[in-house]
């Protein structure tokens, strides 16, 4: 990167002179993502045809602001890009580890990739600070990489930016970085918590996704004693473990002693505790999801949450109301892992039910298998805990139905009577 690459502000720089119509534009996603060039960019789609923004998991509503014809393509529509117009949004189905390996091996490409960052100081080199190191092979190809600068961005361990790699503009960031919102968790949420929580031993290695039901799984923790960490995004739930010194790395068998992900979410608390910190480190999808290097971690816990599960242990994370809501993303990587891990465990995370109490989030069959039946473990709502590993498909059905809300047992009940224990037995 050149040394004397002058940082410019944001507000004089128009974008249209820079990008070519038919463009692919890689956005990093998250609180990675450069909100001033966002913008930006989406001011110049009006002026630039065939625009095409390879996203993630969105904060922001920026790209909401893009001419009409501009399609977004993703491994799934997670976070704000759930809103974008559903002919827009072109999704790629797959793992987010295989998303992020298309960019390294080159069958993905990017012309132009924008990107955040913690600038040059004191002789050390920018950070690429909130992770996604997939962002650093799609920029060694890219025609044009622009960066945003912000003060805020972490300098965090394993985000090095480079040396080798160009950076064409530095523009300064007009204000912080996106942050992930979150919410209290409720009553709900802390049942389930408390059930999850007596599943996961001391020592054991943790991964879990976004929401308020990490949160809650977190705070039931802080009583448990040298817990790991090795997951795909680093958000505020660790900070209540890292406070209580429930979390202390130090009988993981590889990275001993250090908290690992592949990006960081969440808001300011989270980026201050990963500056400079050598306990945390980023490392890329094909380190952080892949089940060999999982498989060498003992009691690896993977837990995340569903859109709804099925009485057969086949959950969907995709689709609800006909909608399009996320995505695959790291789940089935994780599980996958976890399956190998000596004494591991997945674990669902799930209210019972949805629309205030009137839909269950425990159905006869989902409405997308985004994780098969031969991978499903342990399920977890407010009403108790089903244990579906090694279990006959009947047993599954009896299991399942004992956590749904108690409103929807005996339509459930009926439902594998008159049709599922015919097929299945």
């Amino acid at each position: 990167m050149p040394g004397d690459l002058q940082v410019i502000d944001a507000e004089p720089l128009d974008l249209t002179g820079l990008l070519k119509p038919g463009d692919r534009i890689l956005i990093a996603q998250g609180p990675g993502e450069p909100l001033a060039l966002t913008r930006l960019a989406a001011a110049a789609s009006r002026s630039v045809p065939g625009l095409t923004f390879c996203i993630g998991t969105t904060i922001s509503d920026s790209l909401h602001r893009c001419a009409d014809g501009t399609i977004f393509e993703s491994y799934g529509k997670m976070g704000s890009a759930a809103q974008l117009p559903p002919d827009s949004v072109r999704i790629l189905p797959g793992h987010y580890s295989e998303y992020a390996r298309r960019f390294a091996s080159g069958s993905l490409t990017a012309d132009v990739v924008m990107v955040q960052l913690a600038d040059k100081a004191d002789g050390r080199p920018a950070f690429l600070g909130m992770g996604d190191l997939f962002l650093l092979d799609a920029a060694r190809h890219a025609r044009l990489v622009i960066a945003e600068i912000n003060p805020a961005t972490p300098r965090s361990r394993g985000t090095e930016w480079p040396a080798d790699i160009p950076i064409h503009i530095r523009i300064r960031a007009d204000g912080l970085p996106p942050s992930l919102p979150s919410s209290e968790p409720g009553k709900t949420e802390a049942r389930i918590a408390e059930l999850t929580a007596g599943l996961i031993p001391d020592r054991g290695v943790l991964q879990f996704g976004i929401g308020k039901l990490p949160l809650a799984i977190t705070r039931a923790l802080r009583g448990h004693r040298d817990l790991g960490l090795h997951t795909g995004a680093l958000t505020d739930a660790v900070l209540d473990l890292a406070e209580s010194g429930a979390l202390t790395n130090a009988t993981k068998e590889i990275d001993r002693g250090k908290s690992v992900t592949s990006m960081i979410m969440g808001g300011p608390a989270i980026w201050a505790l990963a500056d400079d910190n050598d306990d945390i480190v980023l490392r890329g999808t094909d380190y952080t999801h892949d089940p060999r290097i999982i498989s060498r971690l003992s009691r690896f816990t993977a837990i995340n949450s569903a859109v709804e599960v099925d009485l057969l242990g086949q959950i969907n994370t995709e689709l609800t109301g006909g909608r399009v809501v996320g995505g695959i993303g790291g789940q089935l990587d994780f599980t996958r892992g976890a399956q190998l891990s000596p004494a591991g465990r997945s674990i669902v995370v799930m209210p019972a039910t949805a629309r205030g109490g009137s839909l269950s989030r425990i159905m006869p069959r989902v409405t997308e298998v985004s994780i098969p039946k031969s991978d499903a473990d342990t399920v977890v709502t407010e009403y108790g805990i089903a244990e579906l590993r090694g279990q006959s498909l009947a047993e599954r059905a009896r299991r399942m139905i004992a956590v749904a809300a108690p409103a929807f047992r005996e339509e459930l009940s009926r439902e594998w009577h008159d049709n599922g224990r015919h097929v299945y037995g």
